[in-house]
């Protein structure tokens, strides 16, 4: 049984991934976020299935506060419902990196980001079973 947490290790913090990521990854929008993600076969820790990224513009929040709030919502909105994308990772033998990029200019509520993430992980495990 896999436990409900955002850990260290699904952080996507490696400079190397990122940019591999960016220039090879495929995007998609899911409003108000625009989701960049590459699938590999193997990751850099083996027991980790997806690494998440996080961004909020500065150009849209000018105040760190608002910007750490968007983060924390969508890290928490995630955490509650990555169970079904790992499920499909793990049968898959598969690793997925994923960048949440924020793209309104006004604070979200949690409804809303979680319609975006709902809708991203029914796109992305889509696009798995696909493959």
């Amino acid at each position: 049984m896999q436990r409900n947490t955002f850990s260290k290790e699904e952080k996507l913090c490696s400079t190397k991934s990122i940019e591999a990521l960016f220039s090879g990854g495929e995007s998609f929008i899911a409003y108000p976020l625009r989701v960049v993600y590459r699938i590999s076969s193997e990751s850099e820790t083996e027991n980790q299935l997806a690494s998440v990224l996080i961004s909020v513009s500065k150009k849209k929040f000018k105040r760190a506060v608002k910007r750490n709030r968007v983060k924390r919502l969508i890290r928490e909105v995630y955490r509650q419902n990555k169970m079904a994308l790992t499920s499909i990772l793990e049968k898959e033998h598969i690793h997925i990196d994923i960048a949440f990029l924020y793209l309104k200019d006004e604070l979200p509520t949690y409804v809303d980001i979680e319609k975006s993430i709902l809708k991203t992980i029914a796109i992305l495990t889509d696009r798995l079973e696909k493959k």
